[in-house]
């Protein structure tokens, strides 16, 4: 791994644990008078989440833009150029590396063992991207996934803030949420899948080497089967709410959330 993506893995570390722990309790208290009444375990999950709704944003952003403007990514999606891929997997990584931190000193309210798959499997994935510059369309096409991220965390900041859940605007983040979930998670899967197929027997994925190709492979099929699971839960959340089955002590409003912090 080259000096530049270990300096943006440290700097993502830090700088999404100063959000967590400085900037998110001053930025929250001006916005919402509700968030110093929270209890403390909430707290801290509240800052987690506000910190899971920037990386989403500064990551899937950019990973559109990659997507749409970055030629020579999309011209060779297994060795073209990583060098913008490198810098949003590393801002990931870091992100990563701060979360499971968290989760290790908070185990007890917020552990949750999907999650931790979840990140190891990522970690382990990008790790490849980092140290050889390989796979950079399809490392950048996972990113797309933290689109959906904002919403489940809202659904969440609305619910800790004590709204109905028949109230318009928990209604209407829950079913933007069920749909952006479903689209960049789960409906991407076929597309995502194709691609992956074309590159068997090529001499791009035979330079690989098995190690990239096991790790590229299993954490993609553990990913998908995680996401599939949590579509499964937030549509289930979100039939009952638009059916007039979930009422405010039930088990989902828009979602039936993820016993941890965040789905990215």
């Amino acid at each position: 791994m080259e000096t530049r993506e270990l300096t943006v893995v440290a700097g993502s570390f830090v700088g999404f644990q100063l959000l967590f722990s400085v900037a998110s309790p001053r930025l929250s208290t001006a916005i919402t008078p509700g968030y110093g009444r929270l209890p403390p375990n909430k707290l801290t999950e509240w800052n987690s989440r506000l910190v899971s709704t920037v990386h989403a944003l500064i990551v899937g952003l950019f990973c559109l833009y990659i997507l749409w403007f970055d030629d020579a990514v999309n011209a060779n999606p297994v060795w073209g150029d990583p060098n913008l891929v490198k810098l949003n997997v590393a801002v990931t990584c870091g992100y990563l590396l701060y979360d499971l931190v968290l989760l290790a000193c908070n185990w007890s309210s917020m552990g949750d063992g999907f999650f931790v798959c979840h990140h190891l499997a990522a970690l382990y994935a990008y790790g490849y991207v980092l140290t050889r510059g390989v796979l950079p369309y399809f490392a950048n096409f996972r990113l797309i996934s933290e689109l959906s991220t904002p919403f489940v965390n809202q659904r969440w900041f609305f619910e800790a803030l004590k709204f109905p859940r028949s109230h318009r605007m928990v209604v209407l983040n829950g079913v933007a949420m069920a749909a952006v979930f479903f689209l960049v998670r789960i409906a991407v899967m076929p597309s995502y899948w194709l691609s992956v197929f074309a590159t068997f027997g090529t001499p791009e994925f035979e330079r690989l080497g098995v190690g990239a190709q096991v790790a590229w492979i299993t954490s993609c099929i553990a990913l998908d089967i995680l996401n599939s699971i949590w579509m499964y839960k937030i549509a289930r959340g979100c039939y009952k709410v638009l059916t007039g089955r979930g009422g405010r002590g039930g088990p989902g409003g828009a979602e039936e959330k993820p016993s941890n912090n965040h789905t990215d």
